[in-house]
């Protein structure tokens, strides 16, 4: 038997008149009259083959493949009769006339045809290998492999070198839940899976390998959503040496370049920069999609002392926040839509969603239509008006609460209107590519459990050199040096100048209330490389899953994964995780609770 020798979906008007070895899956099979047509499939698309009963052996093997057989075809490339090419196809113009056909292996009946696309995903996970066969899959994978060596290339023609970090590492606090792994030589103790290489790459630029990056697995046990996985692949990269804009440059570059390379696409040749505090101001997020063309308006000042007390008591509040969110033309949404955005936004806290229709700004008060006018004076009316630019035929929603339920309440408020038929047909959303750097973050979040400040992004971050003695005084009104890349509403890579003086490093240990053991107990080995002249060094880490989901244009990060979790953490596939046996348990001097 000769070797193949040329991919299904390769076969072109080139190889006409040759003959081709072709080995493949049979992705449907026709009898039309007497000729059995096979759709052969590959890992590059499909090709026709003929088989003609003239060969009566090649025939009658060719009656008995069904769907999924594995085959090897021997053949002619001849032109499809005129009429029946296939533009969709690389292969469209041609067919190969079968002389010699092997089932290299039969296939049980399949669960489900390839081609259908209303599959639920749990039975897409269920038969993850199957499901992997289809040709979105292929492509979304070969995608994900394009993407991974362009920024490979990328970042050795800038001199960064792969060096790879431990799997089996110290539990330290970083943030989310650490997979933890028992240890068997050494009783009683835990390994823990890495959230990220984030401090072993710190030590790799004291130890001088200025230019690190690693394309690596990271394990978090947190609550999980479409574009989260208990284990997901991170683009990591560090360099020591560079300022903030300088690393943001270096970056910047890299997902223009991937991005052309891979997908042809050209982003813009500068990305704006916003900071934290303006976004979170006009959006309501750190993260904000640009595509969509609706902004908050600010109204605590003006509701002071309106008689609505769901306005009056948030905007007196000291973190309470009332905005206003106005949809151009928004006045034409019935009654039932607007109710169902009001169950919409309960979901993030909001106790109800206040509306106005401008029906005939002209008229002032009497031009406003909604329950709310009433317990409104004049001068609020006309702020509103004013601030908002309202003009007739939109709506204006406002969210008044807490600052946080404001903005995540009319932030995704902001995203479900905006992605809708109705933002598209009306110009509040703009396709394409919108790029986008936030910076500036808070260094400290104040977690009201615990009364205690902790790290918006992790502890190593460096505040800005002008903040460092806030750490002390007042850590609310302390900025890092954090950033993050962020496009079409996805935050795909966050980074941030570290901290690379072990003075500093304990001033924000204890500003995290971490006392002097506590911080030498989980972080002696990093406080201890710091003494030894580490370099300022600062890196950021992208989420490759994130990006080719983008570039795919899939709805899931699991639609881009070979092997992925479910929601909850299972992988459906080989039914993990799954029960041990008692032996294996005495052996890692672990007992179950019920």
């Amino acid at each position: 038997m000769s070797t193949r020798t040329e991919y299904c979906g390769l076969v072109a008007e080139n190889l006409m008149g040759q003959s081709v070895s072709l080995c493949g899956w049979v992705h449907r099979r026709r009898d039309h009259g007497g000729v059995i047509f096979i759709d052969l499939r590959d890992r590059e698309g499909l090709v026709q083959v003929v088989c003609d009963p003239d060969r009566a052996e090649m025939f009658k093997t060719a009656e008995g493949v069904r769907n999924e057989f594995c085959l090897r075809v021997d053949g002619v490339v001849r032109a499809r009769p005129a009429g029946t090419e296939n533009s969709g196809l690389v292969s469209g113009k041609v067919e190969v006339l079968c002389h010699e056909l092997t089932v290299l292996n039969a296939s049980v009946t399949p669960p489900f045809q390839l081609d259908d696309d209303n599959l639920s995903e749990t039975t897409r996970l269920t038969h993850r290998v199957l499901d992997l066969r289809r040709p979105q899959m292929q492509k979304n994978l070969r995608l994900r492999y394009r993407v991974a060596m362009a920024v490979r290339r990328y970042l050795d023609d800038q001199g960064f070198i792969d060096i790879e970090t431990p799997m089996l590492t110290k539990s330290t606090p970083e943030g989310a839940r650490d997979y933890l792994v028992p240890s068997r030589v050494n009783a009683g103790q835990f390994f823990a899976l890495p959230q990220s290489p984030q401090l072993f790459k710190q030590m790799l630029m004291v130890s001088g390998f200025d230019r690190y990056y690693q394309i690596t697995k990271c394990f978090r046990d947190e609550d999980l959503r479409a574009d989260r996985q208990p284990e997901f692949t991170q683009i990591d990269c560090e360099t020591s040496f560079l300022a903030e804009q300088e690393i943001r440059d270096l970056f910047e570059a890299m997902i223009r370049s991937v991005f052309t390379e891979t997908i042809g696409v050209t982003l813009a040749a500068t990305f704006p920069v916003m900071q934290y505090s303006e976004a979170m101001q006009r959006f309501g997020s750190d993260k904000p999609d640009l595509r969509v063309k609706l902004e908050f308006t600010e109204l605590t000042d003006v509701m002071k002392d309106v008689d609505f007390k769901v306005f009056s008591n948030a905007a007196n509040l000291a973190d309470g926040r009332v905005a206003a969110l106005r949809v151009p033309k928004g006045a034409e949404l019935s009654r039932s839509e607007i109710d169902g955005y009001g169950e919409f936004v309960a979901i993030y806290g909001a106790k109800g969603l206040a509306w106005i229709k401008v029906n005939d700004k002209a008229a002032g008060r009497d031009g406003l239509q909604s329950p709310i006018v009433k317990n409104l004076h004049d001068a609020a009316l006309a702020e509103i008006v004013a601030r908002t630019g309202a003009e007739n035929g939109d709506i204006i929603f406002f969210g008044a609460d807490r600052r946080k339920v404001v903005n995540d309440a009319l932030g995704a408020l902001r995203l479900k209107i905006g992605h809708s038929e109705f933002a598209k047909n009306n110009g509040l959303f703009e396709a394409g590519w919108q790029p986008l750097w936030v910076v500036d973050f808070p260094m400290f979040e104040y977690d009201e459990d615990d009364a205690r400040w902790v790290s918006t992004h992790h502890p190593f971050t460096s505040p800005k050199d002008e903040h460092l003695d806030y750490l002390e005084t007042d850590p609310g009104r302390c900025l890092a040096k954090a950033y993050d890349m962020v496009l079409n509403g996805w935050e795909i890579g966050g980074g941030s100048v570290r901290i690379h003086r072990e003075d500093v490093q304990s001033k924000v240990f204890r500003a995290l209330k971490l006392d002097a053991d506590e911080a030498r107990e989980k972080f002696g080995f990093l406080l201890d490389a710091l003494q030894y002249g580490a370099p300022p060094h600062g890196g950021i880490a992208f989420g490759l899953d994130r990006i080719v989901t983008m570039m795919a244009g899939a709805d899931s990060i699991r639609d881009v994964i070979a092997f992925p979790k479910t929601q909850r953490a299972q992988d459906l596939l080989t039914q993990a995780p799954s029960p041990v046996d008692e032996k294996q348990l005495r052996e890692l001097h672990i007992r179950l609770r019920n």
